[in-house]
């Protein structure tokens, strides 16, 4: 018997949790930080961003409760990591853009 945060059928916030930040995590090592470069992998990462957030937004409930306000702070948190993954991803291109022109 598997525990259910590795069953993709059973709704985990922890699971959703996980695969936002290390898909953060990977974008930060892909993207070399401080020195952004502009690599067309981050799409991996923003791809998992995004998944992340698919399986966290499943664990919202219908009625008001603490936990309901939990997994909308996760949200918030899933935004931010996929909106800095984005900018990892675009900046360096936007860069390069406005240079040419």
């Amino acid at each position: 018997m598997t525990p259910p945060i590795f069953n993709p059928r059973v709704r985990s916030l922890a699971r959703g949790n996980i695969i936002v930040l290390t898909s953060l995590a990977i974008a930060t090592l892909i993207s070399k930080f401080p020195h952004l470069r502009a690599t067309p992998w981050l799409v991996i990462p923003a791809f998992g961003c995004l998944v992340g957030m698919a399986d966290t937004i499943r664990c919202v409930q219908q009625r008001w409760s603490l936990y309901h306000g939990g997994v909308l702070l996760c949200l918030y948190m899933d935004l931010l990591a996929i909106t800095l993954v984005l900018f990892f991803l675009l900046y360096p291109y936007l860069v390069w853009f406005g240079e040419t022109h």
